[in-house]
């Protein structure tokens, strides 16, 4: 076929969103961990030839999908296409190449076609235990974190290399979930090929050559129009942050040219001696997806709509750790980069930019202790996931107890009590955490949880605004900042900290909530009155932070 219509490009690229939709699916049916299979903590993705992703799945988490996109293009150099078979896949979870942490195993799947490589399909998700310290901030650099697997080939013309299958499970606390995982990840690249190989079938493609043009230069056309309508200019935000051994500041610096978004970090703190760095790859993924937010939105994420957002940061800056530096707990900070962005856009942009949210993901990886395992107790590890609210946005209120950027789902008590040791006391929003304004911030939530039995249980924090908030916009007020405490200990738990939860304890975390937008005085009657109604703001709220009287 030498010549294909704009309306059956279109076509195939429709049909070819769908097939890694269901590559993603896929994933998320087979695993074995309640982190991807309740909360969609994955990526899944198409590229073609040279490694140019095409399509990714809709469900997926930005610091997985975005670094990605970047990772397949460093794999096919490091594995040549000329070497490879079919059933082939390579595997890695080295941070600096995959999604920023080790915990994140990210494969690549040749696909053939006629006894050719026609393109790739790809995909990340999070393994709960690689042993090390533990999926905590504590470690001093990467080798106290747990198995670093650099770029390999996991199978072999079909055949799954035992030996890694082996040291993985060696290394972790969870190695029937682990390797579950893996496999579920495998079933995900393989449902993508096979898809692929089907749909070109279907159409008489021999090649994806054809329609990866296509998909790419309408994706950065329509990137670049969009970029066009920002306003000109350079842009400064900062932030101040919790930090783990002193409070830590986030610099950016965002030049718009007519063509191109630059952004930089320079003069952003120094790295961590604790494992809440970030390597460049993740703060890119999750700052590029800020940006892409706000311009040209309804444009799929592909190689084409990526490329023209460009991130920098100087070295050892603590977005952009070096090897090897910790960074377990990346997404701590790194996901605090799109509120560091978008305060940069809402200068270019004041109409179209939300207040800043709860943002980072109130994550709570538990385990058994030591003593447990050595005492023939209970043993576990799981990751808990849990969110604050959302910024208000410029024409509606924020989202409460929603995860963005990440856009994980929070951890169901069901499962949490099905897979882990505990019981779920309380889980309920938390009246006036969001920041008063025209429009009202997202409320935070108050989770509460003891021991089922009678052991205790450990808790690895890396939680951010326990101290700094969520600043609201165009008038509008903060959120509520997060708290972590143990019901009968006389002083709060700092965020970032190795817990022991003793049997008979209750630990009570309040997520924060996001900041507001516009002059509260502004707020309709209407919808104050209904959030009243609701229980999201309490009379006291109302008066002092919006001035009602009643």
């Amino acid at each position: 076929m030498t010549h294909i219509s704009p309306a059956r490009l279109q076509v195939m690229w429709n049909r070819l969103l769908a097939v890694v939709e269901e590559q993603g699916q896929t994933l998320i049916r087979a695993a074995f961990s309640p982190i991807v299979r309740e909360c969609g903590d994955i990526s899944a993705g198409i590229f073609d030839a040279q490694g140019q992703m095409l399509a990714q799945a809709v469900t997926g988490t930005p610091g997985h999908i975005n670094t990605m996109a970047e990772a397949v293009k460093t794999l096919r150099e490091r594995f040549p296409a000329q070497m490879m078979k079919p059933g082939d896949i390579y595997m890695t979870n080295d941070p600096w190449l995959a999604s920023g942490h080790l915990n994140d195993f990210l494969l690549m799947m040749p696909v053939f076609k006629s006894g050719q490589v026609i393109g790739y399909t790809s995909c990340t998700s999070h393994l709960v235990d690689l042993g090390g310290l533990g999926m905590g901030p504590e470690g001093s650099d990467i080798y106290d974190e747990g198995l670093l697997i650099p770029p390999c080939k996991l199978v072999d013309q079909g055949e799954v290399s035992a030996l890694l299958m082996d040291i993985v499970r060696a290394n972790s606390r969870e190695p029937i979930a682990n390797e579950g995982d893996i496999y579920a990840l495998i079933a995900c690249c393989e449902a993508g090929a096979d898809r692929l190989v089907r749909m070109m079938n279907d159409y008489e493609l021999e090649t994806l050559d054809a329609l990866s043009d296509y998909i790419i230069t309408t994706s950065r056309r329509g990137t670049l129009d969009a970029i066009s309508r920002v306003p000109a200019g350079v842009y400064f935000n900062e932030m101040t942050m919790d930090g783990y051994e002193k409070p830590l500041t986030l610099k950016a610096k965002l030049t718009v040219t007519e063509d191109r978004l630059h952004l930089d970090f320079a003069g952003t703190s120094g790295c961590s001696a604790k494992g809440i760095n970030v390597p460049l790859n993740y703060a890119t993924a999750y700052s590029v997806f800020a940006m892409r937010c706000i311009i040209g939105a309804d444009i799929p994420n592909n190689a084409g709509s990526l490329e023209p957002f460009v991130v920098t940061g100087p070295t050892d800056c603590i977005l952009n750790a070096q090897r090897p530096a910790p960074v377990a707990m990346r997404h701590t900070l790194g996901q605090m980069t799109p509120d560091l962005v978008l305060g940069c856009l809402h200068q270019a942009l004041p109409d179209k930019v939300p207040a800043e949210g709860a943002s980072c993901m109130y994550d709570l990886p538990m385990r058994h202790t030591a003593d447990a395992a050595r005492n023939g107790g209970r043993e576990f590890a799981v990751e808990l996931v849990h969110n604050g609210g959302t910024g208000a946005r410029p024409m509606l209120d924020g989202l409460s107890a929603t995860a963005f950027p990440s856009g994980v789902f929070g951890s169901q008590v069901e499962m949490t009590e099905a897979t882990a040791p505990v019981t779920i006391w309380k889980r309920e929003l938390l009246p006036d955490s969001g920041g008063a304004g025209r429009f009202r911030g997202g409320l935070g939530q108050r989770i509460e949880m003891t021991s089922a039995i009678d052991e205790p249980f450990l808790v690895f924090l890396s939680v951010e605004r326990l101290r700094n908030p969520a600043a609201g916009r165009a008038g509008g007020l903060a959120g509520a900042v997060g708290r972590i405490r143990v019901d009968g200990r006389p002083a709060d738990i700092a965020g970032k900290c190795e817990l022991r939860v003793e049997p008979g304890e209750r630990l009570i975390f309040d997520t924060p909530g996001g900041g507001g937008f516009g002059d509260p005085a502004e707020r309709d009657p209407g919808l104050l009155a209904q959030d009243m109604a609701s229980g999201l703001v309490t009379p006291d709220g109302a008066r002092r932070d919006y001035g009602a009287g009643l």
